[in-house]
């Protein structure tokens, strides 16, 4: 899973395998090292939450997703879903999930686990 964090708005990338095991766990997550201490994201199906929502509590983000979102979107060619979330003060932090696309231009990273470009094809 990928994340891209600029400003008030988070955006996370799931491969084929992250999106099946969200499915069947309810939840991934990923952390980043830092010498002794980390960073964690994590993506989890709620039943709480009517739309994607976000917090951050003790070095970790949590996305939530509506369980009926989150079953639609595993199940089905859905690319991904969004939300602007209310943070007060009159501001909001813009919330994206998608699955993550295999590149159209020569990149370094592995992406034998993304999904097919739909762009790939004529």
């Amino acid at each position: 899973m990928k994340i891209r964090i600029k400003g008030n708005s988070i955006r996370l990338r799931l491969t084929k395998t992250e999106v099946d095991n969200f499915a069947a766990n309810g939840f991934v997550e990923e952390k980043t090292e830092f010498g002794d201490t980390y960073f964690s994201y994590r993506m989890e199906s709620s039943a709480h939450h009517k739309e994607l929502a976000a917090a951050y509590q003790g070095n970790l983000i949590t996305v939530f997703i509506p369980a009926d979102i989150a079953q639609n979107w595993t199940s089905t060619e859905l690319v991904g879903f969004e939300n602007k979330m209310d943070i007060g003060n009159n501001k909001q932090l813009f919330l994206l999930v998608e699955k993550d696309f295999v590149c159209l231009d020569n990149t370094f990273e592995d992406q034998s686990d993304n999904f097919p470009n739909p762009n790939a094809v004529c």
